[in-house]
């Protein structure tokens, strides 16, 4: 993690790393492949990400899900300024996984720690690139069309 903290600390940074990746894939081989022999391809990924820079403090019970960006759980505490919160999960089309349980996202840049070793993690995730909030680099499923000059 701290070496992807330094590499990719910030937008452009994250953006250099992806590209170097890319250009030094096997994705990139498909991809030249497909153009020789005259394939068209669809590609896509299920969601983006977003450098996390604030924390947001939240309180659940031992069954509560691990993610830094959206939580699930019973009897969650929260600040209610910094989430998304569906009390009422399949109103918006997500899993009752049990009666009581409910589902928050964090807002813009914004991560969840507990309050037991809340300075430990803010410093381990702060500047961190996450997925699983409500931001539009989250929401919106990128895609792309090639086919073969």
């Amino acid at each position: 993690m701290e070496v992807i903290k330094e590499l990719a600390s910030n937008d452009k940074a994250y953006r250099s790393l992806t590209q170097s990746w890319f250009k030094n894939s096997p994705l990139l081989e498909i991809i030249q492949q497909a153009q020789t022999m005259g394939f068209k391809l669809i590609i896509t990924t299920d969601h983006g990400t977003i450098n996390v820079k604030s924390p947001s403090k939240v309180i659940g019970d031992r069954d509560t899900s691990l993610n830094l960006r959206y939580k699930t759980g019973r009897s969650l505490s929260y600040e209610d300024k910094d989430v998304f919160a569906a009390k009422d999960p399949s109103k918006i089309f997500l899993p009752n996984i049990n009666v009581s349980s409910s589902f928050i996202f964090a807002k813009n840049d914004l991560f969840f720690a507990y309050p037991n070793n809340y300075n430990h993690y803010v410093s381990y995730y702060r500047n961190t690139y996450q997925h699983g909030g409500v931001s539009l680099e989250e929401m919106i499923v990128p895609f792309i069309v090639l086919e073969a000059k």
